[in-house]
């Protein structure tokens, strides 16, 4: 198959709640589909350390302490903002913002289309902060007011790795895994991996 020279746009965005129930490694409920992605725009997090020897940088080391983003989408459903920070939605439907509420942590799913094929991404350990929407009067034309969501990523540990998300692209093997991508959280599969384009 083809492979992408650029990739562009954003859709499918899924939310898929932590198990806290699961008893063995970590485990996520049923992706939930979240129509109207906007953009989402994960910035690397770690620090960078250096070491001089002969004159030269003779050592570099780097540390992944995954990513601190913003996930703009239209509108995020009541039910899904109430999970997803502790929230309450009371007896006649309202969403109540409780103060000492505990946010649960969620895998983030979602595609980005290229010029050949799409590429299907999943991080695995988000927590989302408030959302951030601005309210203003109606115009001569409409704005919509979208939901922002400050998220943070962080590394968690899948059979035996420390890891922080997956990008997956359909190629001449993994057709099964890529159309299934979507119905339950894809966890990685360490026989027979690549490290750098050398089996490892």
């Amino acid at each position: 198959m083809p492979k992408n020279k650029v990739t562009f746009g954003l859709d499918k965005v899924h939310i898929a709640f932590y198990d806290e129930d699961s008893t063995t490694q970590p485990a996520w409920g049923a992706p939930i589909p979240i129509p109207g992605a906007v953009r989402w725009t994960p910035e690397a997090q770690g620090e960078q350390s250096e070491f001089y020897a002969d004159n030269t940088k003779y050592y570099v080391a780097t540390s992944n302490n995954g990513y601190t983003g913003e996930l703009e989408l239209a509108l995020v459903p009541d039910d899904i903002l109430a999970k997803m920070l502790g929230w309450i939605i009371d007896e006649n439907g309202m969403l109540v913002e409780v103060s000492d509420a505990t946010p649960k942590k969620f895998a983030l799913l979602g595609q980005v289309q290229g010029d050949q094929k799409n590429r299907r991404f999943v991080y695995y350990d988000c927590q989302a902060d408030r959302p951030a929407k601005e309210r203003q009067t109606k115009g001569e034309s409409v704005e919509v007011a979208t939901d922002v969501l400050n998220l943070t990523v962080s590394p968690i540990e899948l059979g035996g790795r420390t890891v922080v998300k997956g990008d997956l692209e359909l190629n001449e093997t993994n057709t099964a895994a890529y159309n299934a991508f979507f119905d339950s959280v894809y966890t990685p599969k360490f026989t027979n991996v690549t490290t750098g384009g050398a089996e490892a």
